[in-house]
């Protein structure tokens, strides 16, 4: 499965300059609003040191990442919901990603025109959010219309749903009306399916993207975070409960042009960061949305899948083809870890550790699979 992620935020705050970097895809950045008015859409591979090891142990003809879609969305402003710079056509794209990636603005450049003149991470994050939220608003207050004119001709099973629907939007629409996203309101399973027709931008998840110049970057490695535009970025975050990472445009584009993997990874350990500013946004888009990576290995391949994190050994397998998880039989499994340990799949068995597994096994992070199936 592949997952698609949309870049959002006010115009001016970087969104094309990170997903040129993060996708090396090049996007039109200009210092003017509304330089991107069709999205830009790039295809990512998920950085994984365990795919690398793999393919050293294996040495396989090719190797295939998992991947990530990027879409760099327009800039949205204060009025969007209501047509303001185009803001229709440019929400219409963003109900059509599966996470969203707000890109606040954390540095200050005299050079770099804001759209409200003054740059305060606060201020803008809560343009966006409550434009979001007017977009959906729009969208609740249609679908109850609907709702309430179709209701008496239904028949007693539509009714049912019917009111399912508008029982959901009576708890979203004062969420909505106070300028927070549809997810912040708990709804059952039952309520959630009864509006899954909206679409609800505010109900997808969301994370932060600090975007930082080279000062702030070496300020967040350091902890020196007070009084700074980082600071109010992440405080906000942190007040929703909203998943954050700082990311260097100027960084990002840097390693970009490095071909070699070690030379990469030199460059990251100068730096003094973990992890790339693409792996550190993937890896809270995967843990945001749920989801798990495992393998499979071999002489001819060796592969990413993504997977949501629970699912069973024929639900992975039908991920790589849909024949294998009608006609599953077995999987035989061991972990990356034990690869790692053993050095080699003979090995693995020798002590034991190379595994059988049924229809009711949950795939683990890092399983390596091989799975038998008769269509």
């Amino acid at each position: 499965m592949a997952i698609n992620c949309g870049i959002v935020g006010l115009p001016n705050v970087g969104k094309s300059t990170i997903f040129s970097a993060l996708s090396n895809a090049p996007a039109e950045a200009a210092n003017y609003p509304f330089c991107t008015i069709n999205p830009n859409v790039g295809i990512v591979s998920v950085p994984d040191v365990r795919l690398v090891k793999l393919a050293e142990i294996f040495k396989p003809q090719r190797v295939v990442p998992a991947t990530v879609e990027f879409v760099d969305i327009a800039g949205l402003v204060k009025g969007a919901s209501k047509g303001e710079g185009l803001g229709n056509q440019f929400l219409s794209h963003i109900r059509e990603v599966g996470v969203i990636a707000h890109v606040v603005r954390c540095f200050d450049d005299p050079d770099i025109v804001h759209v409200n003149n003054k740059v305060d991470p606060d201020s803008d994050m809560e343009t966006i959010a409550i434009e979001l939220a007017l977009a959906d608003l729009d969208t609740l207050t249609k679908r109850r219309e609907r709702a309430v004119r179709t209701l008496k001709g239904q028949a007693k099973a539509d009714q049912k749903n019917t009111a399912l629907a508008l029982t959901a939007l009576d708890k979203i629409e004062p969420a909505l009306e106070n300028g927070l996203p549809a997810r912040s309101i708990t709804l059952n399973d039952d309520e959630k399916a009864a509006v899954y027709d909206c679409h609800f931008i505010t109900m997808k998840p969301q994370l932060y993207v600090c975007n930082v110049d080279e000062a702030g970057m070496r300020s967040y490695l350091k902890g020196a975070l007070a009084g700074t535009h980082i600071e109010k970025a992440l405080m906000r975050a942190k007040s929703e409960g909203a998943e954050a990472v700082v990311i260097c445009g100027k960084y990002e584009a840097e390693l970009v042009s490095i071909e070699d993997a070690a030379d990469k990874l030199a460059f990251i350990e100068e730096l003094g960061l973990k992890e790339s500013g693409l792996s550190a946004l993937i890896h809270a888009a995967y843990q945001l949305l749920g989801l798990s990576t495992f393998f499979t290995a071999g002489a001819d391949e060796c592969r990413a899948w993504t997977i949501h994190a629970g699912d069973t050994a024929p639900r992975a397998a039908g991920v790589i083809h849909t024949d294998f998880e009608k006609g599953f039989i077995k999987a035989e499994v061991y972990s990356y870890e034990d690869l790692l340990q053993y050095g080699s799949e003979a090995k693995i068995k020798e002590a034991g550790k190379y595994r059988i597994e049924g229809k009711e096994y949950m795939v683990r992070d890092s399983d390596v699979m091989f799975f038998k199936f008769n269509v």
